[in-house]
């Protein structure tokens, strides 16, 4: 597997669906068909957009614990079919070198994802979108600390005007800076920070333990949060949950398969889609206001991201 297939993928919806899937070694025999790949990182974007959608709508009916639950417990199922098809199957999958770190990394993720939600139905997706691209700036920033990486002052300046893009969107002192907000950047913040966590655990593990890893430990830490706080949700309601769970496999699932067909460094950029796509369902559906502070902060956020991911393509090189 290439090195940045550790690197997760844009997905603030799909955080569930965002480990680093179990795909095979690609080699010199296989077509490099990185036409179709972009074509599935898009459609994958657009259905974490409809992701976002569905949580939004769930999330304020229902606790965002109990809807991340349901969707981690249908996740964890998924990841046990996938697992056990691969070499080893759920014995190699069981055995990691570094079990507290899989573990926190799938408790952070749980975090993240529950509190995503929460801000979707704070702030609405565009707002939180346009604050949670700041994630492949804080990964780079991160990166030195935690996993002695060397961060050098192009990097460092893309970071600095990544997060004036980020002032531009939160308009410090305005009725935008919320709570809504906060929870959307520290989402993003958590999300880097497992980003970082799988990195540091594919030294030792292979793609495939983290996977199972996330999954399981990530549906055993939400049950605990969450179990406290089960309803039964209404019938019309299982449907809308039902969409969301089916849409979750199949982002994973067309993930996997964009991985196959090309490297990672080449599919990122078109990840960053789903934020025009959940821009289109929040203005449409939920009848959000785009505002033009909004447009230019997360376009500067993106360029400096993008910018930041290339750097680090350079340095792997």
């Amino acid at each position: 597997m290439s090195k940045d297939q550790n690197h997760p993928p844009y997905a603030a919806s799909a955080a569930t669906a965002s480990a680093a899937p179990p795909v095979p070694a690609r080699t010199g025999a296989v077509p490099d068909r990185t036409g179709l790949a972009i074509l599935l990182m898009c459609a994958t974007s657009f259905i974490f957009a409809l992701q976002d959608a569905f949580s939004r709508m769930l999330g304020s009916e229902y606790p965002p614990v109990l809807v991340v639950m349901l969707r981690y417990w249908v996740f964890a199922l998924f990841v046990i079919a996938m697992v056990a098809r691969q070499p080893g199957g759920l014995r190699r999958a069981i055995r990691t070198k570094r079990p507290k770190t899989q573990l926190l990394r799938g408790a952070i993720l749980v975090l993240e994802t529950t509190l995503m939600v929460e801000a979707f139905v704070r702030l609405g997706l565009v707002g939180t979108h346009a604050i949670f691209t700041a994630y492949p700036l804080l990964v780079a920033a991160l990166s030195g600390p935690i996993l002695g990486e060397k961060v050098g002052w192009r990097r460092w300046t893309a970071i600095g005007v990544g997060f004036v893009g980020i002032l531009i969107i939160l308009q410090p002192g305005s009725a935008v800076l919320n709570l809504g907000s906060v929870l959307a950047f520290v989402s993003a913040l958590l999300f880097a920070l497992y980003g970082l966590l799988t990195r540091h655990v594919s030294r030792d593990d292979p793609a495939t333990v983290s996977f199972f890893w996330t999954g399981i430990a990530g549906a055993a830490t939400v049950t605990v949060l969450g179990i406290g706080q089960w309803e039964w949700l209404a019938p019309t309601d299982w449907i809308w949950m039902g969409l969301l769970c089916v849409c979750g496999l199949l982002s994973h699932y067309l993930l996997i398969r964009a991985y196959e067909l090309a490297e990672a460094s080449a599919l990122q950029p078109f990840a960053y889609t789903q934020l025009a796509w959940v821009s289109v369902i929040g203005v449409l559906v939920f009848g959000e206001v785009l505002h033009m502070n909004i447009v230019i902060g997360a376009a500067i956020v993106v360029a400096a991201g993008l910018f930041t991911l290339w750097r680090a393509r350079v340095r792997q090189g």
